[in-house]
Formats: C-alpha cells, sequence, structure tokens
C-alpha cells in the first residue's frame, strides 16, 4: 500500500529498477541486466548482416548491442536488432520434438521422433517411389546447416524435389544474375552506395525493410564531397521515397517497360558506354534492335504513367553519372516478370559500364539473413559452389570431395516451391518436410495450399517456433535458434559473418545441422556415407571451404577466426584475395560465361495475369514493415514491436475512401475471387495511387495471402505478391467501391491478358531460355 501511495504521489523514482552500472565494452548498462559476458555475433533476421553483441547472463541472453567495429552497421542496429534476444526465449518457443497423437501434438523424446518419422518416410518412399519426399528448406539456417540439409535430403533420401522459402523472395534475383553474367552472385559492395554519383533504388523500400543501408548512403556526401542524386521508383510512396530527389511513381508493375524505355533514350542520344559494351558483353545488335523497334518514349510513358520528359531526365542523369548503382528488392523480384526485370536493370548497368568499379553496380538487395548462404551452398538451385546439376564434369568434381558414387548425384534440378504443391495436389509427393518456415501465412492462394497439404500422409515441421504451419504438423522437429548455434551467415554483399554460439539450446532442441546428423543415422549406410566427419560446426565449414574452392563463390581462405577478425569476409576469398573481394566484374576479372562476357538480353514487359474489374477494381500490392519480421514466428510475441505494429492494415488512398466512405481507423473488408480478409483497419493515405491499396503481409490472424494470386515467374518461379485484382468493402455499409469499365480501362493504359492461370509446370515446358 505504501509503495502505491508513493508512486501515486510520485515519491519512488524507481532508483534501483532503472540504475545503471559501468560496463567495460558498452559504458554504461542496467544494473538489473548487466551482462556476465557479451559474445560477438551476427544478427539472424534480415540480409543486411549487421554485427552484433550479445549480453548474457545466468545462461540467458538480456542485451543485443550494435558492434561499433563492424562495417556493415558500425554499432547501429534496428528496432528488430535491438529486441532480438527477447526472441529467445519467448513464449511460442518449441522447446521439444513433437508428435501428433489422436489429433494432439504431444512432447516426446528425439528417438521416438525420428524412428516415426524415419518409418514413415521409408514406407511413402517403399509405396510411391523415392521422389514422393518433398523438403521446403529457408533464409534463416547458418550456411552450415543448409550444407547438411541438402547433402542428406539430395543424396540421403535420394529426392531431389527440395527448394527453399528463397523461391518468395530472392529466386528472381537468382535467375536474373545467371542469365546476365552466367552465375548468382550479386556484384556490388554497400560501401558502393557511399561513392555512387547515382543511386536508382526500384521497388526498394530499405527504409523500412533494410533500414541500416541509410547510413551508407548518407556517408556519401562526407567521402563523395557532394550528395548523390537518389531516384526512387515505386507505385507506392513509401518512407524510402522521402529521401528522394526524384520519385518515380510508375504504375504497378511496370518497371521492366520503364527500364527498357531509358535504354532506347540511351541509344537514341549516344550516351552508351561503347566501349564497354563492345569489350564486356554480347547481343549487342540484337538487344539495341528489340529496344529501338519496342520501347520508343511514348510508348513507355503510356505503359509506365510517367512522362516522356522525365524519362528524358532520369536516363539522362543515369547515363551521364560516372558512377550509378541499381538497387532492387521485393518490388522487383515477386512478380511474374521478376526475372526479367533483374536482367533488364543489369542491361542498363552493361550498356553504361556501370558494373566492375567503385560506386556503380546493378545490386540486389538480400531479403532473409542468409539467403545467400542457400543460393551457394544449399542444393536448391544449384549444387553447392554454385556448379549445375546438368554438368558432367560439377557432379565428378562433387563426388570425389565427397567420395560417393557419382550416380547419385541428381542430374537436374527439381520441383520448386509451387510445383512442390501442385506436386501433392497430384498425389505424386506424400511427405513434406518444412524446415524454419512457414507457408501457412507467407504463400499466395491459401485455400489452394490448405487443400493440397490435406492430401499429404505425412507433414514434419523443423523449427524453433509453434508457427501457424507447425500447429497443423504431424511431427515437429524443435530446433535451436539464433544464439543457441554456431556457424556463417552470407549477407547482401557477399559478406560471409560468423555468428558465434552465446548460449545452450533451450531445452530439448539441437541445433538443425545436429538435427539432420542424427537423423540421418536412421537411415542404413546414410551416416557414415555423408556425415562420418561431422563432429561440430567446423568440420561442416572445412568441407564447405573444399567444396568452393576455385568456384566464383570461394571460401577457401576463410576461417572462423579470421572472419571474426575482419568483421566478415566478402568472397571470393582465397590465396589470390586473402582478404576477399569487394567487388565482382571488375577490370580482368570476367564473367563466368563462355565467352567471359555478360550478356544484353532482349525481354519484355508483359501485362497483369489478373486485370482489374467492376466487380474487383483495385490493385493490392504486398509488403513487410520495419517492426515486424516475415511471419512475425520471431516478432509477435515481443512486447516492443508488437506494441509498435500491433495488427494489420489496409492503405487506400483518400479518393478512393471518399468512394467507400470510410476514414482511417474504420474496418473495411477485401476481397478477391480467392478469399476475403475481413475487420482490417483502415489507414487513409496518399502513399498508394487511387486504385491501389497496400497491406502487410506479416499478419495470420488478417490473412492478405488469402486473396493473392497463384501466378508465377516461368524461370524463378517466384510468385507475383504484388498486383492482384481485389474489391473492398466498408464494415459499417458493405458496399464496394464502384468504377466504370471505362475508368479501369483509362488507369490501366493498356490490354489486360486473360486471368488464366497456367500452371508453373506448363511454363517448365515452355522454357525458351535455360538459365
Amino acid at each position: 500500500m505504501i509503495d502505491k501511495i508513493k508512486n501515486f504521489l510520485g515519491l519512488d523514482i524507481k532508483n534501483d529498477k532503472y540504475a545503471l552500472v559501468d560496463d567495460e565494452i558498452f559504458g554504461k548498462v542496467a544494473k538489473a541486466k548487466k551482462p556476465d559476458k557479451w559474445v560477438r555475433s551476427t544478427c539472424g533476421y534480415c540480409g543486411v548482416g549487421c554485427g552484433l553483441y550479445i549480453g548474457v547472463k545466468d545462461d540467458k541472453p538480456v542485451y543485443v548491442k550494435g558492434d561499433p567495429k563492424h562495417p556493415v552497421n558500425i554499432g547501429t542496429l534496428c528496432p528488430k536488432g535491438l529486441s532480438e534476444h527477447e526472441m529467445v526465449h519467448s513464449s511460442n518457443r518449441v522447446t521439444t520434438p513433437m508428435i501428433r497423437k489422436n489429433g494432439k501434438l504431444e512432447a516426446v523424446e528425439w528417438d521416438e521422433a525420428f524412428k516415426h518419422t524415419s518409418d514413415k518416410f521409408k514406407e511413402v518412399q517403399a509405396k510411391y517411389g523415392k521422389k514422393a519426399i518433398g523438403v521446403i528448406s529457408t533464409g534463416q539456417f547458418l550456411t552450415e546447416d543448409f550444407y547438411t540439409l541438402g547433402k542428406f535430403v539430395q543424396l540421403g533420401l535420394q529426392t531431389n524435389h527440395y527448394c527453399g522459402n528463397t523461391t518468395l523472395c530472392m529466386a528472381s534475383a537468382v535467375m536474373g544474375y545467371k542469365q546476365s553474367f552466367g552465375s548468382d552472385g550479386p556484384p556490388a559492395s554497400y560501401e558502393d552506395f557511399s561513392h555512387a554519383d547515382v543511386i536508382m533504388l526500384i521497388g526498394a523500400n530499405i527504409a523500412d525493410n533494410h533500414p541500416i543501408l541509410k547510413l551508407h548512403i548518407a556517408k556519401n556526401k562526407k567521402i563523395t564531397g557532394k550528395k548523390p542524386t537518389i531516384i526512387v521508383v515505386d507505385p507506392r510512396h513509401s518512407k524510402t521515397a522521402n529521401m528522394a530527389d526524384i520519385f518515380v511513381p510508375l504504375k504497378p508493375r511496370s518497371d521492366l517497360a520503364f527500364i527498357n524505355g531509358l535504354c532506347y533514350i540511351i541509344f537514341e542520344q549516344g550516351w552508351e558506354d561503347e566501349q564497354f559494351i563492345k569489350k564486356r558483353t554480347s547481343g549487342y545488335r540484337e538487344f539495341k534492335k528489340h529496344i529501338m523497334e519496342k520501347y520508343p518514349p511514348q510508348e513507355v510513358a503510356n505503359i509506365t504513367g510517367i512522362d516522356v520528359k522525365t524519362l528524358y531526365e532520369i536516363a539522362r542523369l543515369y547515363a551521364g553519372a560516372d558512377k550509378a548503382l541499381s538497387a532492387w528488392t521485393m518490388g522487383v523480384n515477386q512478380s511474374s516478370i521478376g526475372t526479367d526485370t533483374v536482367s533488364a536493370i543489369n542491361n542498363l548497368a552493361l550498356i553504361t559500364g556501370n558494373i566492375g568499379k567503385e560506386g556503380a553496380a546493378p545490386f540486389s538487395i538480400t531479403g532473409q539473413c542468409n539467403a545467400m548462404g542457400t543460393r551457394e551452398f544449399g542444393f536448391t538451385s544449384s549444387m553447392p559452389g554454385y556448379r549445375d546439376f546438368k554438368n558432367p564434369q560439377h557432379r565428378k568434381e562433387l563426388a570425389e570431395i565427397w567420395n560417393v558414387p557419382e550416380e547419385i548425384i541428381p542430374r537436374e534440378r527439381g520441383y520448386s516451391y509451387p510445383q512442390i504443391i501442385e506436386a501433392i495436389e497430384r498425389d505424386e509427393i506424400k511427405a513434406l518436410w518444412v524446415t524454419a518456415t512457414n507457408p501457412l501465412v507467407s504463400f499466395p492462394n491459401q485455400k489452394r495450399l490448405r487443400d493440397a497439404l490435406k492430401k499429404l500422409e505425412i507433414l514434419v515441421v523443423q523449427d524453433a517456433f509453434m508457427s501457424e504451419t507447425a500447429e497443423v504438423a504431424d511431427v515437429i522437429f524443435s530446433a535451436a535458434t539464433w544464439s543457441e548455434k554456431e556457424g556463417v551467415y552470407t549477407n547482401s554483399e557477399r559478406r560471409c559473418n560468423y555468428a558465434k554460439q552465446a548460449l545452450p539450446p533451450l531445452g530439448k532442441t539441437m541445433s538443425d545441422a545436429n538435427i539432420i546428423i542424427e537423423f540421418s543415422k536412421y537411415f542404413d549406410g546414410v551416416h557414415e556415407m555423408l556425415f562420418k566427419d561431422f563432429h561440430s560446426s567446423g568440420d561442416i565449414f572445412e568441407e564447405i571451404k573444399k567444396v568452393s574452392k576455385g568456384r566464383l563463390c570461394d571460401y577457401s581462405g576463410m576461417s572462423y577466426e579470421l572472419i571474426e577478425e575482419l568483421g566478415g569476409i566478402q568472397w571470393p576469398c582465397n590465396e589470390k584475395y586473402p582478404k576477399g573481394k569487394k567487388r565482382l566484374y571488375t577490370e580482368g576479372f570476367d564473367f563466368p560465361t563462355e565467352d567471359g562476357k555478360a550478356k544484353l538480353l532482349p525481354v519484355d514487359w508483359k501485362p497483369f495475369a489478373e486485370s482489374c474489374n467492376p466487380d474487383f477494381p483495385l490493385t493490392l500490392n504486398t509488403g513487410r514493415t520495419v517492426e515486424q519480421w516475415h511471419t512475425r514466428t520471431k516478432t509477435k510475441t515481443i512486447r516492443i514491436l508488437d506494441n509498435l505494429a500491433p495488427e494489420s492494415w489496409c492503405e487506400i488512398n483518400p479518393k478512393d475512401a471518399d468512394r467507400l466512405q470510410v476514414k482511417s481507423g474504420d474496418r473495411i473488408k477485401i476481397e478477391s475471387t480467392r478469399g476475403e480478409v475481413v475487420e482490417l483497419l483502415v489507414k487513409v493515405t496518399e502513399t498508394v495511387r487511387e486504385g491501389n491499396c497496400f497491406v502487410p503481409f506479416h499478419y495470420g490472424e488478417k490473412l492478405i495471402n488469402r486473396l493473392t494470386i497463384d501466378d508465377f515467374d516461368p524461370y524463378s518461379f517466384e510468385p507475383n505478391f504484388k498486383q492482384c485484382a481485389v474489391q473492398i468493402k466498408s464494415q459499417k455499409v458493405p458496399q464496394g467501391i464502384k468504377i466504370k469499365e471505362q475508368e479501369i480501362a483509362g488507369a490501366l493504359e493498356y490490354e489486360s491478358v486473360s486471368t488464366d492461370v497456367k500452371t508453373t509446370q506448363t511454363q517448365k515446358a515452355k522454357h525458351e531460355r535455360n538459365a
């Protein structure tokens, strides 16, 4: 009672609770949380790859502080990074393996989980064939985890139907780089943001999704003596658009036409770099002919909604810059023409000589903390070390390194993520193993996905958290998470960072690599063939170094100790580049193509697969917000993040809000032909164009992927998350937005294509290019 009175009168200022004490590393810290030790590590959220220290007290994480010596973030962290320690002991952690018994998930010992699952996998394969098991991986594992999982799935289980959730975010960048340059691998460094004269951000809301990169842009003026010209290309006026000198509010999905239009103007005005084109590219004549015939400025203006004068000004700025940098994220990648849009961005860089030099590159910004690691060593779209499944020499090299029969190494890539779902629908795949991803929130057209999963004979989920997908699993392999295991992540600039273990795994969890190694012992001869020399993360890393030696993503010169000492190392790292290499494709560094030259590729813009109409007159865009992470498995129980963004919302333009007679704070229903979401909070804002709306995808409670279309890029298989036709209705007066046919046609200004969605199997059969 006395304490309550003191609080009411303001007499108790809680000296003890908020007292600070001296700390040898960070000066002052809270007395109540003063760590017993600080462990230097790497953030496990996005692909920026920030260095940090984990404060540990009584074997629990109590603090996260940015590493002031790390070259990526120089001591700063975003809200997620600063609160990352709270995720480790969150209430939705899965601390023990589980099996569904009598309809309920029950805790079991590891032996029972492994035996039950291995027996079921063997039964499925005996009945339906080796490839009746599908596996969906993640971008959240350590590279050692990816490598171990891929090796076990492809060589041990002998199924190549293995893909990652990175197909939902980075696959278009992968395939675009392969098409243009002969290999995956971002060619730039974050340092290039600090040296560029012109920075063009295309579909990249870095202020929300990669905020630390703004620091590198901010350093530019100090380094170069002048502020760079920042061009932001996006249908939505995001937070990043506030940084822009020129904001380009183009129509949704028209970025490929926009880039081709810039190329037209550059050729027309003679602004191209003829010497670079002749020396370092192939396909110039065909490419120029294609551009000049199909993308004159007025036609591009009609497609994009950007006037001709602005197109000329942007082309002049980009081509006239000594150093121009183009960077993009999901606004480009998450499209059924994403691969070709990436190649268009590459084309623009190539014709102006903006690659292979300081401050100049086409630069994909990676989504997840280790999406690059799975691209390099995860066995999904390529074999470890960027090797090609179809190349017999590559298969022979791996067989010799692994000392395994060459015939067990796959000769082709198996099904991609959406193809795995289609194969389940066809009863071709009967067992699915999902690792550290949550398709019951993240995958498009949720009804179709959920109907497919009901046809499985077993669903295994390997995760540290009780996700929506884990809740419906037949078996859960309980995994350790960030800070509880050791290994490396590779960030967007090819920087391999060391993540040191700070804590023992919680409960009965194990690292993902250990789960796979232990599970392999339940399959005759597999452990002895693949993992007999794997006793630690360091052992796995040493084999990765052998596999990568001589390849573009060469790790052979790295060690955990050197990585930690240097604050990460950018591959290639070998005898020639003992501390790594900042940029790819510099002078004397050929492109990994047959002739050593980059390819100028004629690529075409295509309109929406699903056009607006009087019943569904609005275009839906989905995306992210800085406070939450993906499907919120890691962030929804962290109080500060949940308070900042506790629920989903829908951004609509004031003119559309007037039609609906709604205001900010009201509730609406949004629907497509595939489903609906109700009681969605309204935010009236001019950040979205009239006729468009935006909803973040994080929230399973307001599941926006009930609405999104299962239309996929034919080369990367990445979903078209950014555009589908929807209707919005007020929850007060349930009448939707009414727009006449001619108004829709006038807004689009181009002919739409059929709404029929071809399956990815059909698309794959029609490939004209093998990237």
